[in-house]
């Protein structure tokens, strides 16, 4: 494998782990951001984003001379002193008016690349992007001797390393044939299945499979809520139905919805692209109007479980709150279903306290808006009328329990992740409630 000259535009999730795993690879990296700090602190081998393996491979590439930081996409490119052969854009694309994808900070960095890139070089789209983006870029660069490509990532949060350098596959779609091969040839060490494609197949993919993953998590949630009506029990059948190879085991975890960075953004993005393709997505925009439903049935459901009934008041309820991160091995707030609910207790009339391992008690985020934050699990059920888990952390199971059912007012928990071994909720001293469990 000939390692390649790359330069990598953002060092977000993304970005990052792009720039640290392209350098385990052998290949010889610089990623560009446009904070100076955050860069300093890059150089230092401080990792700001908690991602397991992230900060030691960013400190291996940096040790090896393989892996570097700079401010600014144009410093970047000029690192090298023959050029950049291939520029990924790892650059945020955040949902805008609409629900379509804000693209303004891509074409800002096009811009300031135009001039500068190599010829003969492959500039990689990374980011999600909606379909016709990878045309739209050889537009506005309006360089013939500069290559697009699409590449998007299938990284996810809390597992990222994992995923880019074990992936199912890699995806690599453009027009011209030699400079896809050159950019997939850059994960040869990795010896995944690679579909090679044109670069709108590949810009649809990305999209594609996180709105058919956040169908089969809105799916699993509504088999749970009919499960509670029919006395039938969602672990058992997620497990008789994960067995099928054709379905398989994973998202069939029922939860309070889906959320995060990709998903919510996507399935609205991919709404955009069937309404201007004029097709009205209904299996799509179902799943999203079922996890809106969600958020307010757990709403439901522990008003049912404080009042007795589903209509109750919850207005001067205490309620502590066990998880605020959008999923567990991230510290990620970014449409969290758990501050979802969050805010739907607190216009309730709930009042709430919080617990989460990773969010510290002195945090100030517009997120988090009345919800208090402590630092031990123990006085998130100080006088509480009953506890909410929202968040799956691993570490929620080996809690004190008993000492948790005393320090609550009443010791009741509504388990929205069915996390929590019910027989040793309830020898603490707790009636416990899950999603679809009998």
């Amino acid at each position: 494998m000939f390692a390649r000259r790359i330069v990598v535009v953002g060092t977000g999730y993304v970005g990052l782990t792009t720039g640290a795993c392209l350098a385990s690879l052998g290949h010889q990296v610089v990623c560009a951001d446009v904070d100076a700090a955050k860069v300093e602190r890059l150089r230092r081998g401080e990792v700001d984003i908690l991602e397991p393996g992230l900060p030691e491979l960013v400190a291996e590439g940096v040790a090896a001379g393989r892996l570097s930081f700079v401010v600014g996409a144009a410093t970047a490119l000029g690192m090298f002193e023959s050029g950049a052969e291939v520029v990924f854009l790892c650059v945020p694309t955040p949902m805008g008016v609409g629900g379509v994808a804000d693209l303004s900070t891509v074409e800002a960095v096009l811009d300031e690349l135009r001039p500068l890139l190599r010829p003969g070089s492959v500039l990689v789209n990374k980011s999600t992007v909606p379909v016709g983006t990878a045309e739209r870029t050889k537009e506005l660069i309006g360089r013939d001797d500069v290559a697009v490509v699409s590449n998007p990532e299938f990284l996810r949060e809390g597992s990222a390393v994992q995923d880019f350098l074990k992936p199912d596959r890699i995806v690599v779609g453009s027009d011209a044939q030699d400079a896809a091969e050159r950019v997939a040839s850059l994960y040869a060490r990795l010896g995944a299945p690679t579909v090679l494609t044109d670069a709108a197949t590949a810009e649809l993919v990305k999209y594609a499979a996180n709105c058919f993953l956040a169908m089969k998590l809105s799916y699993v949630n509504a088999m749970a809520e009919l499960c509670e009506r029919l006395g039938a029990d969602i672990n058992d059948i997620t497990e008789g139905m994960g067995y099928d190879r054709r379905i398989g085991q994973s998202f069939l975890t029922p939860g309070p919805g889906w959320g995060g960075s990709c998903l919510p953004k996507d399935t609205h993005a991919m709404l955009q692209i069937a309404d201007s393709a004029d097709f009205e997505f209904r299996l799509l925009r179902a799943a999203i109007e079922t996890n809106t439903r969600q958020r307010q049935r757990i709403v439901d459901k522990v008003r049912l479980a404080v009042t007795g009934r589903r209509t109750g008041s919850l207005s001067h309820v205490r309620l502590g709150l066990l998880g605020l991160t959008f999923k567990a091995n991230t510290d990620d707030l970014r449409d969290s279903p758990a501050l979802a609910v969050a805010a739907l207790l607190r216009q309730a009339g709930a009042e709430l306290v919080a617990y989460d391992p990773v969010v510290p008690p002195d945090t100030l985020r517009p997120e988090l808006g009345s919800v208090s934050v402590v630092d031990d699990p123990s006085l998130v059920a100080k006088d509480v009328d009953a506890l909410v888990l929202l968040t799956e952390w691993p570490e929620f199971r080996t809690l004190d329990w008993p000492r948790l059912a005393e320090a609550a007012r009443r010791p009741i928990v509504v388990d929205t992740r069915n996390l929590l071994d019910p027989d040793v909720l309830r020898r603490a001293g707790f009636d416990w409630i899950g999603l679809g469990r009998r």
